[in-house]
């Protein structure tokens, strides 16, 4: 019969076999014509030439059907999971959330395309060209406002191109791709085959390059390619455009050249280049890695702050020599502060340029897959630090202005109207309460810049996890710079993209752990977003937790208790204010004592052990009472009923501040302290983990507080799963309850039942006083159970 046929692609954009049974569906019938009853065809999986899987179905269409609107998406099977809907991306529109595809039928046929990644198909990647012996190189990038762009093969022996095009030793023109179904795509490309310098892809791995993108305007910029998986240089020098002649790692990686690299070798710890699957054959060791989100002990980590003793930041090799630390300390958990390529390198890592390169003087890619391998050897979770909400600051060369100067073109950045709307041309940008201006969340390929670095760091590092740096930025807080009003479409789309980004990644691994630093209190936050209209993550970050328990620049509406008990009276304190913190912390929060951000970055904040006795040097008995309530705020974080983080050096009382701008002036050496002045607190760190990880009722989500005395100082709750049930008692008085405190509650059982202590943060051997119950069983008696309570400590007794 008459007919045109449609071929529908499917293209995941990443190496490995993610999915199975993939089903075209769509609103046509069987013979092609329009339905309201949506049929199924299956697709045909194959290799496309950058070597990953995709699927293929061809439709017989009705020419009836010409200029009418269809419907379609996929369905399939994957880790874990049948039938799921595989379109994540919603459609471009304010008021609706649909994620189906649709196209107009065109006579004499068409493609049509979903591309859930673009990790494979921007950048610098291996290309299969059919006939050719060996792959090639082929080169994408997308530039949709560019007039022309030359992929331009750089020096190696600088691996810079200044403004004026030296340090350029090739050129070779791209090509702009065909419009997909009637719409630009914006992309340029070069293939293998069409030019000589591209056929060896082997050979040209290491080779630095850029983008001459001669702009709408006819300007001519060099840029660097945002899909990089390797910036060249480690240091912090920017020639600013000028020629450069001097050694390549000199160079600031956000503005020197990107380099091919081969994500299917990894470098191992010998220097040996070895296939991916041979690398990753024997990833893991005897200790499971945790799997859930309610499981996890999150160790908080700068890889910048590690490298004691020496006079350079610390790299992802001293962070493989400190997992040793981290094993013996009990954690399941690592959360790395960014580590995606960032300026210079003395730095928290918050400004992004290039999201898919690791930062090379962190080490690079290949040391972050050695450390995570070397983590999963020993049962630890590893979760990257990721900030989608604004650029590097000065991000010239990379995302700022790519291929327009007119702010309305200005394809990674957000901007509302036209300049001629405000009297200075920036005001149509968004502000987001971030240290940069909002990106274009409207845009499917500034959506797909983060997303696909993000499937690549789980499908090639094999990345446990994600804390996504203030979400609040992207979904609450755009405003427009000119004069601050609140930026509805920004927001809109923003709350879009992070819709689009979890269900990506729970595509791709569905238990994977993804948390959110979001202070918004919007229950959808943690809701699902396959099914619904939730943003997907599984947990927020608590910050009032911290807030109630350690300070908050002096705030009548926060707790402060180890703050505030570090003037060492007797005045009341607030433990109802924390006993509201604790029973939050049930409802999937991320708690902690100390974050990076609180332990000297903000006014007035410090580390914990330095707050707790009020500033007063930490020698004698002083310290010995700053340990003694750390212990205690250690404990409300481990023992809640939240997911416990903590930042690094608090095990051991590390007591400098940690702040961005010098956090190596203060840099304390944490292995030294665990072996010298720390040693007892470590060793409390590594007891209470255990007791958190181990137990059943601690890692639940049931949590009811029984007591929270403010003119005593103390406050009682209880932890409970099926039939082990946990009562914690803590206090911070200046002095112990010798003859004991009494908790009334029905809930501590009929008369005669039994309580045994199992842990007393006051033991002698965690530098405290030794005082407590001695492990004894204590009889609950007329719903009321009294126990002696250590000054500024914490028992834990055990029902039965």
């Amino acid at each position: 019969m008459a007919g045109i046929t449609v071929e529908f692609l499917f293209r995941p954009g990443l190496r490995q076999d993610f999915f199975s049974n993939v089903q075209l569906v769509g609103s046509w019938d069987g013979q092609g014509r329009k339905s309201d009853s949506w049929s199924s065809t299956a697709m045909a999986g194959e290799t496309d030439a950058n070597g990953c899987p995709r699927f293929r179905a061809s439709v017989r269409f009705d020419d009836s059907g010409v200029g009418s609107l269809f419907r379609w998406g996929i369905q399939l099977d994957g880790p874990g999971y049948r039938d799921r809907w595989g379109v994540v991306a919603e459609v471009n529109a304010r008021d609706s959330a649909d994620r189906t595809r649709s196209f107009t039928l065109r006579p004499g046929g068409q493609t049509e395309a979903y591309d859930l990644t673009y990790c494979r198909s921007l950048g610098t990647n291996k290309y299969l060209t059919q006939g050719a012996a060996k792959p090639g190189l082929r080169v994408a990038v997308w530039a949709p406002n560019a007039k022309s762009v030359t992929f331009v093969l750089a020096d190696p022996a600088h691996g810079y191109v200044a403004d004026d095009g030296s340090g350029a030793v090739q050129t070779i023109a791209m090509a702009r791709e065909a419009d997909v179904g009637g719409v630009p795509s914006g992309i340029w490309s070069v293939d293998p085959g069409t030019a000589p310098a591209l056929d060896d892809f082997e050979q040209l791995v290491g080779t630095p390059y850029m983008f001459r993108i001669e702009r709408d305007d006819r300007s001519v910029k060099y840029r660097t390619d945002l899909y990089s998986r390797l910036q060249v240089g480690r240091g912090d020098f920017d020639p600013n455009g000028a020629a450069y002649h001097g050694a390549p790692d000199r160079l600031d990686g956000t503005k020197a050249c990107s380099v091919v690299k081969d994500p299917d070798i990894v470098i191992d710890g010998q220097g040996r280049q070895v296939p991916a699957e041979t690398f990753w054959k024997d990833e893991f060791g005897a200790r499971a890695l945790p799997a859930r989100v309610e499981d996890l002990v999150i160790y908080e980590l700068h890889v910048g702050a590690l490298g004691f003793g020496k006079p350079e930041v610390g790299t992802l090799e001293d962070a493989i020599a400190f997992i040793d630390h981290l094993a013996e300390l009990g954690v399941n958990a690592v959360e790395l502060l960014p580590i995606a390529e960032f300026q210079g390198e003395n730095n928290w890592g918050y400004s992004t340029s290039h999201f898919c390169a690791i930062e090379d003087s962190a080490g690079g890619v290949d040391r972050l897959k050695q450390f995570v391998r070397a983590c999963h050897r020993r049962g630890i979770a590893v979760i990257l630090d990721v900030c989608y909400n604004h650029y590097d600051g000065d991000a010239e060369r990379a995302e700022w202005e790519y291929d327009s100067t007119d702010p309305t073109r200005n394809v990674y950045y957000w901007y509302e109207g036209r300049p001629g709307d405000y009297p200075h041309p920036d005001g149509g940008y968004i502000d987001n309460v971030s240290s940069g201006w909002a990106p274009r969340f409207h845009e499917e390929m500034v959506r797909q810049l983060f997303i696909s670095s993000a499937a690549a760091f789980v499908a090639e590092c094999h990345i446990d996890g994600f804390r996504l740096d203030q979400t609040t930025s992207i979904h609450a807080y755009p405003a427009l710079h000119a004069d601050g009003r609140h930026a509805d479409n920004a927001a809109t789309f923003g709350i879009k993209f992070l819709r689009q980004w979890t269900r990506t990644m729970r595509l791709l691994k569905p238990n994977i752990f993804l948390m959110a630093e979001d202070y918004s209190g919007w229950s959808a936050v943690t809701e699902s977003s396959l099914d619904g209209d939730g943003l997907g993550f599984d947990a927020a970050w608590y910050g009032e937790f911290h807030h109630h328990l350690v300070e908050y620049q002096d705030s009548p509406a926060f707790a402060q208790l180890v703050k505030t008990a570090g003037y060492g009276d007797d005045r009341p304190l607030s433990m109802d204010f924390f006993a509201g913190a604790l029973r939050e912390s049930a409802d999937r929060k991320v708690v902690y004592n100390e974050s990076h951000d609180d332990c000297g970055n903000r006014e007035h904040s410090a580390r914990t052990i330095y707050l707790a006795v009020n500033a007063a040097p930490l020698v004698g008995e002083t310290r010995r009472w700053g340990e003694a309530r750390v212990r205690f705020a250690a404990a409300m974080a481990l023992l809640s009923a939240g997911t416990p983080m903590f930042f690094m050096g608090e095990e051991v009382g590390a007591e400098k501040p940690y702040r961005f701008n010098d956090f190596m002036q203060n840099r304390e050496d944490i292995l030294g302290l665990t072996a010298g002045v720390g040693e007892a607190l470590f060793g409390y760190y590594k007891d209470l983990i255990a007791l958190s990880e181990g137990s059943p009722a601690i890692r639940s989500r049931n949590i009811e507080v029984l007591a929270s005395d403010n003119p005593g100082r103390v406050i009682a709750f209880r932890r409970w799963s099926g039939d082990q049930e946990m009562l914690v008692v803590a206090s911070l008085h200046e002095e112990a309850y010798l003859d004991g405190y009494t908790v009334r509650s029905d809930r501590l059982g009929g008369d005669g039942t039994g309580w045994t202590e199992i842990f007393n943060s006051d033991a002698a051997e965690y530098g405290g006083w030794n005082v407590g119950n001695a492990g004894a069983t204590l009889r609950a008696a007329g719903g009321a159970l009294t126990a002696i309570i250590p000054a500024s400590g914490c028992i834990v007794l055990k029902r039965g």
